[in-house]
């Protein structure tokens, strides 16, 4: 057996918890591990937010998100009509999150001042990051033939004793 869904949003704010409601209502019922579920919605609520933000300029007003669960994996994609990735745009945003290590000055030594970079505080630049940590697979590509990029992310699924849809 298996569950599907799809969504088409407006590319704005309120968009993202309606999303991430569903996602959670479906996997409640087919009985996922809450920490399953809880993974799967912060990496959804994430993909959405990239979708609202960067999805497209103001004549595209919406994405799509779709999400199958199927036997002991759940995948989601999230659509928008926003400007293709650029060829190895993903691997250099990685590498400017990456943190570099940093040396000590010997006491004797005058310090200087740390140039700025991002940090793990910063309030931008880490949805991709997270995705990637919270799911099994992740996977980027531009939408053939059309503007838009297409983020999908797979996750091996734990369910509950209780579960009414549990994988055969």
């Amino acid at each position: 057996m298996s569950i599907w869904w799809s969504l088409h949003l407006r590319r704005e704010a309120a968009s993202v918890p309606l999303a991430r409601r569903l996602l959670v209502g479906a996997m409640e019922t087919a009985g996922v591990d809450p920490d399953v579920s809880y993974d799967l919605s912060l990496a959804l609520s994430e993909a959405c937010a990239n979708a609202v933000e960067h999805g497209g300029d103001a004549s595209s007003t919406d994405y799509r998100v779709t999400a199958f669960i199927d036997g002991d994996t759940c995948r989601i994609e999230v659509t928008d009509s926003g400007p293709a990735l650029p060829r190895g745009r993903h691997a250099r945003a990685l590498a400017a999150r990456t943190p570099q290590p940093t040396c000590q000055a010997p006491a004797h030594q005058a310090r200087q001042p740390a140039a700025p970079r991002e940090t793990a505080l910063a309030e931008h630049g880490r949805g991709l990051f997270l995705i990637e940590e919270l799911t099994d697979r992740v996977r980027y590509r531009n939408r053939p033939e059309r503007d838009g990029t297409v983020v999908s992310f797979d996750k091996i699924l734990k369910w509950r004793d209780d579960a009414p849809f549990m994988a055969s």
